[in-house]
């Protein structure tokens, strides 16, 4: 792979990595991810345990509708 690709690749990968964190912290300000009825906290004395089982499945729901749309174009 020639050396111009390759740096318009990582540029646009750094660029969604930008993206996918901006919406990851303003989702975490409002308290979405891991706040959905089915995810899973367990609190001991010096333990916590956060397993957000219903926020993987819907973003996986919607991730793979995401990527389905834009694959058949």
């Amino acid at each position: 792979m020639e050396p111009a690709p390759l740096g318009r690749l990582v540029m646009w990968m750094g660029f969604l990595l930008f993206i996918m964190g901006g919406i990851l912290t303003l989702l975490g300000r409002y308290g979405i991810p891991g706040s959905l009825p089915g995810d899973i906290v367990v609190r001991r004395e010096n333990f916590t345990l956060h397993f957000p089982l219903a926020t993987c499945l819907l973003l996986s729901v919607v991730l793979t509708l995401i990527v389905n749309f834009l694959l058949r174009r």
